[in-house]
């Protein structure tokens, strides 16, 4: 017979277990759900100031307000009451490049650039490599993932509290390390200066943690799907979906046709 070996959730008649621990006894009850998502993703336990910046991570990328992922799983829940996945799995699809996926982006964009260098020994060895990989990225005409953010333009207020985590739980790695230096020496190639956003450090310290990098998104999406459950709690008590729906519906305005293509 063919075998399909995990190490992850398994049953038998009067037991299941989970990461080789007795789900009832040993983590129902001990073990956080942030700690446990850590857990599944690299199968081992992490240590409490690991899990401390874990979860702050998913504090962080939890909710925004009215983003667009949120409008649409309110609109979708409008639209189909009977069908809550439905709704969650909306707002979770348009997590891409312009929300909740920077962190993926800056996370891989870190890491790309790290392992072409030995790691600096000291605040001045940072700045020049982030200087040297602010310089390439303009002059190849591409954009530095996690550098700027459309609101907190004097500064994310969640980028210097994740820093001070990471440095209270001496988790402060080489992605943060140079996320921040970027943050020091960028004005002197763009000319100006543009916060670290949330988003970013985030992947930054997700990266450190030594997460896979291809699931970096997937830990963004695990925050979100709490927030878009409170979306759609409020939603429930206070209803706006079809004000944003009927907003647009009544205030369409007919125009003719542009044919594209010649």
């Amino acid at each position: 017979m063919t075998e399909y070996p995990t190490a992850l959730g398994a049953s038998s008649l009067d037991k299941i277990t989970l990461l080789g621990q007795d789900l009832a006894r040993d983590v129902m009850g001990k073990v956080s759900f942030g700690e446990l998502a850590f857990w599944l993703a690299t199968q081992r336990r992490p240590s409490p100031g690991e899990t401390r910046v874990f979860e702050a991570v998913l504090a962080a990328l939890a909710d925004h307000g009215f983003t667009p992922t949120a409008i649409v799983t309110r609109l979708t829940y409008l639209s189909a009451p009977d069908s809550v996945q439905g709704a969650l799995a909306a707002g979770l699809l348009g997590g891409g490049s312009r929300f909740l996926g920077v962190t993926e982006d800056c996370g891989r964009f870190l890491h790309e650039v790290l392992s072409t260098v030995e790691a600096p020994g000291d605040e001045a060895g940072w700045d020049a490599l982030a200087l040297e990989t602010v310089k390439a990225r303009r002059e190849a005409g591409k954009l530095i993932p996690g550098l700027g953010h459309h609101v907190h333009k004097q500064g994310d207020p969640r980028t210097p509290r994740l820093f001070e985590i990471a440095r209270e739980e001496d988790l402060f790695g080489p992605h943060l390390s140079l996320f921040a230096a970027i943050g020091r020496v960028h004005p002197q190639v763009l000319g100006r200066t543009l916060p670290l956003n949330g988003a970013g450090v985030c992947g930054a310290a997700l990266a450190d943690l030594g997460l896979p990098l291809e699931l970096l998104r997937g830990f963004a999406l695990l925050a979100r799907t709490a927030g878009l459950i409170g979306q759609l709690a409020e939603e429930l008590r206070n209803p706006v979906a079809n004000e944003i729906f009927l907003s647009v519906d009544l205030n369409n305005r007919s125009v003719p046709p542009e044919p594209s293509g010649g």
